[in-house]
Formats: structure tokens, C-alpha cells, sequence
């Protein structure tokens, strides 16, 4: 049985789509990228923002129409738009056979099996393995936790996701060692809030810094990365590990979503523009040569210019490496949606065009001062035309930061270290190489003396 799998949205949905694989394997699954070929199609939908429910929708009707051009038979939609708009998704799609939302994802064996698509005994058992299906397999993401306690306005992702639940420490180690033996040379933490991990364990005294410390001895994974942690939750402790462990990125994704006291009340965020302009000083002067990205939303409900205008002029003074911004839109079910949405439409797209081009400048400023100084690189491809490697800085997350443009070639998952040269294009770097550090060993099984468990029992909950 052939298996095409269409992933939307953030990393942890990679995760997830990870599992699905790894459980319809057990079962004889095997991925294709042509979906034309595919027996069973699975769409991982997002629901976070209008733009990614389009996305979605246009996905499964794509998916739907392999019926009639392909060999598919069964089309599965799963994720958080689904655990949102079940009734109105079944409603206007027929051609999708199976709807799981984000909490039931674990019935999705069950279900195929009840429908004929799956058929005897699985060949493994096994929670916690996960099959790849990107273009990078030395870049993973890993999950420690699922859910999210906060109440932002503007957010479904707690109504999608439940909860914040941290897995056990034991399990997200073992699952960063098995990510490990299939070759990950850089590890992404990924979580609705990092910085929050730990804090639902009631038997024992764990929080993030012991989780990375964990993975920093436990492991040998050269690149470990933390993606979206609240400024509250970052401690003096986690601060003095990273500057002082060269595995774990000084670097910091950390959302303000805004700069305006009155705005940032009404979005119900727990930061205000003092506080998050402290915290950055903070970073700065706890991990030398940090870099810092943030995300924020304009047009939200009751946004003057004035606040706008507060934004821009925060963004200037405080100089981010990065910030992804985004245009609100209402989501059913939060407060937000019951205020008036009543910013314009044109007005949305050009504060959006406002801030980016602002931050376009700040990056390549930001990015000029970091010229001339070694560092390292991990090469991540090929580039097609100059046949040379492209790879990333500390300071470039995966696929939302840019790229370094290196002068020779070298294996995808080499470590090197490199020399940044010139800025390109406002947000890539050219950069010269100095030496190799190491490189990529493919599957490490036999290089590893430890004894993996079997069975995880928090850490493969999906959306539970």
C-alpha cells in the first residue's frame, strides 16, 4: 500500500505526520511523494489563521480528485482544522472518507483497519518511531509537549490542542537518540510554549534546563535548537546553559506580537512594551551574540495607527534579528472573535508591507555586525546552478531565517566552520570555509552503547 502524505502548517504537525508513517509502515505503508500513485491520502491540516484553513481546504480537495486521476481509494483529513470544523468539513467534502481531529488521531489504525484499508497484524510496535518525509533528514523536530494554558485572544490553538502536557523527560530523550540513529545532526525543540515545560509534572522537579542538559549528555547531536518559548518562562538558568553549552544555539524565538500596552491588554498577552524590552536586555547580556526572533500581528481589533506607529517604532529601537509578521484574523471560538474586527483589509496588508520592509533593514544591519567572525555552519544542500553548499548560521532557524551561501561543496549534514563574508539579498550570508568539523555518519546504531525503551507512553499522544 502506498501512502501520500500532505503536511500543513507548524513543526509539530511534522511530528505528528512522522508517526503516521511510522504506524502505517508497520502495516506494509509505504510513503510516495506522487500522490498520483498513492492508495491513501492523509492531509495534516492547520486551523491557526484563515490563510492556513484555505490552504488546508485546497489540499483535501486536491486530495479528493486522485479518486478519479490516480489510484487513491481513501482520503483522510486530520489535525486541528478538523478538530475544529468537523461537521461543516464532512458536510462540504464528501469526497474525504475519514475525519480525526487532533484528539483522535490515535484511532487512525483502528479506523483505516475498519474500513478494509489496513488488513492483518502490525510488523512492529512501536510509539516512538517516527519516518521522515522532508528534503533535510538532518534536521528533525522533536516534541515535548503537547497543548497550550495560555489565553491569548487570538488563539484556537488551546481549543485544538487541549491542555499543556509535558511528556516524561526519559521518553523525549529516547525519541531524540532514535532521531539521532536516523541521522539528525541538528535537533529543533519545538512546543506551544517551551519555556512552560515541566511545570504539570507534580512527582518530580523538571523544567527545561534538565530536559536540554538531558539531550546535551545523553546524546551527540551537535545542534540543538529551542522554537517559540514566552519570555516569563526564561529563566536565569536556562540563560547560563545556553551561553554556556556550545550545543544548544544562542538563539531565542520568542513572540511579542505586539508593542502597544493597550493592544497587548486586549490580546490578553502577559507582557507589556517595558517588560519584553527588559527581557531582551536581559538575553543580550546573558548570552553573547544571541540572536532574538519574535512574531507579531497587526490589525487586531481596536489597532489605531497610533499603535501601529508604537509598534514600528519598538521594532526600530529594539532590533530583532527576525520577526515574522502576520495579519489578524478572527478565530471562532476565542474572545477576539467577539470584538469588531474593525481594521480594513487594505489597511492589514499595508501595516503588514510596513513592517516587513522596516524589518528587512534591521535584519541586514543586524546581520552586517556579525560579519568576519568564525562560526559554525551546518551544511543543509546543494544549491542546483552553482553546485555549491548552501548551508545555515546558528542564528538561522530552519526554513524562516535564511540561508548561508558557502565556496565549496560539501555533504549535507556537514558541520564546518565558516567565515560570514557579505550579506545577500538582506537576510542570507555568503560566507568562506575554515575547516571541516565533522561530518554526517548516517545510521549511528552501532556506535551507540545504550539501551533504547520500547514503549512510549506520553510522548506518542498526538493531540491528547
Amino acid at each position: 500500500m502506498k501512502v501520500g502524505l500532505v503536511t500543513l502548517g507548524c513543526d509539530k504537525n511534522t511530528v505528528d505526520s512522522e508517526r503516521y508513517l511510522a504506524q502505517l509502515a508497520a502495516y506494509g505503508g509505504e510513503m510516495t511523494e506522487n500522490l498520483g500513485d498513492a492508495e491513501v491520502i492523509i492531509v495534516n491540516t492547520c486551523g491557526f489563521i484563515d490563510a492556513a484553513k484555505k490552504e488546508s481546504l485546497d489540499a483535501l480537495v486536491e486530495a479528493g480528485e486522485y479518486k478519479t486521476s490516480g489510484v487513491c481509494s481513501t482520503v483522510v483529513a486530520v489535525g486541528c482544522m478538523v478538530e475544529r470544523h468537523k461537521g461543516e468539513l464532512q458536510e462540504a467534502l464528501p469526497e474525504v472518507d475519514l475525519f480525526l481531529g487532533a484528539s483522535e488521531t490515535d484511532r487512525l489504525i483502528e479506523e483505516l483497519a475498519s474500513r478494509g484499508v489496513l488488513t492483518g497484524d502490525p510488523m512492529l510496535e512501536h510509539p516512538g518511531v517516527r519516518l521522515y518525509s522532508g528534503d533535510l533528514p538532518h534536521v528533525r523536530y522533536l516534541k515535548v509537549s503537547e497543548g497550550c494554558d495560555h489565553g491569548c485572544a487570538f488563539c484556537a490553538i488551546p481549543l485544538m490542542r487541549g491542555k499543556h502536557r509535558s511528556f516524561a523527560p526519559e521518553e523525549v530523550v529516547a525519541e531524540a537518540q532514535l532521531l539521532e540513529m536516523q541521522g539528525a545532526r541538528e535537533i529543533n525543540l519545538v512546543a506551544q510554549d517551551l519555556a512552560h515545560y515541566g511545570r504539570d509534572i507534580r512527582d518530580r522537579a523538571v523544567r527545561l534546563p534538565d530536559v536540554l542538559q538531558m539531550l546535551v549528555d545523553q546524546t551527540t547531536v551537535p545542534w540543538i535548537r529551542m522554537l517559540y518559548l514566552y519570555a516569563t518562562g526564561i529563566t536565569p538558568q536556562l540563560l547560563e546553559l545556553v551561553a554556556r553549552e556550545p550545543r544548544i544555539m544562542p538563539y531565542i524565538d520568542m513572540p511579542i506580537q505586539h508593542a502597544s500596552d493597550t493592544v497587548l491588554e486586549r490580546m490578553r498577552r502577559p507582557e507589556r512594551a517595558r517588560t519584553i524590552r527588559a527581557n531582551v536586555e536581559r538575553f543580550r547580556a546573558a548570552v553573547p551574540r544571541v540572536a532574538i526572533r519574535t512574531t507579531c500581528i497587526v490589525g487586531f481589533p481596536g489597532e489605531t495607527e497610533g499603535d501601529f506607529e508604537q509598534l514600528l517604532a519598538f521594532l526600530e529601537d529594539v532590533q530583532f534579528e527576525r520577526v515574522g509578521v502576520f495579519s489578524y484574523s478572527p478565530q471562532e471560538g476565542t474572545r477576539a472573535a467577539e470584538l469588531d474586527d474593525d481594521v480594513p483589509e487594505s489597511v492589514k496588508r499595508d501595516r503588514l508591507e510596513r513592517v516587513s520592509d522596516l524589518q528587512r533593514m534591521i535584519t541586514a544591519e543586524r546581520y552586517e555586525s556579525r560579519l568576519g567572525t568564525p562560526v559554525q555552519a551546518l551544511v543543509d544542500r546543494i544549491d542546483d546552478d552553482t553546485g555549491l553548499a548552501v548551508a545555515r548560521l546558528p542564528w538561522q532557524a530552519d526554513d524562516i531565517d535564511g540561508v548561508t551561501f558557502l565556496d565549496e561543496r560539501y555533504t549535507p549534514g556537514t558541520l564546518l566552520e565558516v567565515v560570514p563574508r557579505e550579506v545577500v539579498d538582506d537576510y542570507d550570508f555568503s560566507a568562506e570555509t575554515i575547516r571541516v568539523i565533522s561530518a554526517p555518519v548516517g545510521d549511528i546504531r552501532t556506535s551507540l552503547r545504550r539501551q533504547l525503551p520500547l514503549v512510549s507512553t506520553t510522548i506518542g499522544s498526538f493531540g491528547r
